[in-house]
């Protein structure tokens, strides 16, 4: 499903190329589809045990690494592309989540585009979450805290029950 469906979808129309990094790549199924898809894939997961799992599969064809997808320690203005995927709504505040976003637009190179999808606000969607953080964006909220982050060329999709979005930081290598 990841590969046939979530990731096309994601991703229409979205040029990932020579280097992406994944933020909060879970238990791994994205990641599986991205380096099929992509350059050279970085995937940083807060989740300790998770990204010791993700070392042990993919760490021949991705660096793992340990760590805050709103703090990473990766160079600025290094990769081409930085996706995440049904994650968003786990990163427990707003501030946090807007955290998240500066440090997309910090690693990517300008040019650089920031895609990803999640799932929108629902009942459903709510009562699986129960004992488990639930924050999730509102499309409007999205573009809104994206283009106060920096991005340009924001699009904003909705298809039923969830969104995807694409965001280009542009200027130049010294800017940001």
């Amino acid at each position: 499903m990841v590969r046939d469906d979530l990731l096309p979808w994601a991703l229409a129309d979205v040029e990932l190329g020579d280097s992406t990094l994944e933020i909060g790549p879970g238990y791994g199924a994205t990641l599986r589809a991205l380096v099929d898809r992509a350059g050279t894939v970085t995937a940083v997961e807060v989740d300790k045990q998770m990204a010791e799992r993700l070392q042990e599969r993919y760490g021949e064809r991705a660096r793992v690494i340990h760590g805050d997808g709103a703090s990473t320690g990766l160079p600025d203005n290094h990769f081409s592309s930085v996706v995440c995927f049904t994650m968003l709504h786990h990163v427990p505040t707003v501030g946090l989540q807007d955290q998240l976003f500066a440090e997309a637009f910090r690693v990517l190179k300008p040019g650089g585009v920031f895609a990803g999808s999640d799932r929108l606000p629902s009942l459903p969607f709510r009562i699986i979450h129960i004992g488990d953080t639930y924050n999730p964006v509102r499309p409007d909220d999205l573009r809104s805290r994206l283009g106060q982050t920096g991005f340009s060329d924001i699009r904003i999709d909705v298809d039923g029950v969830r969104l995807r979005w694409r965001a280009v930081k542009l200027g130049s290598a010294g800017s940001g």
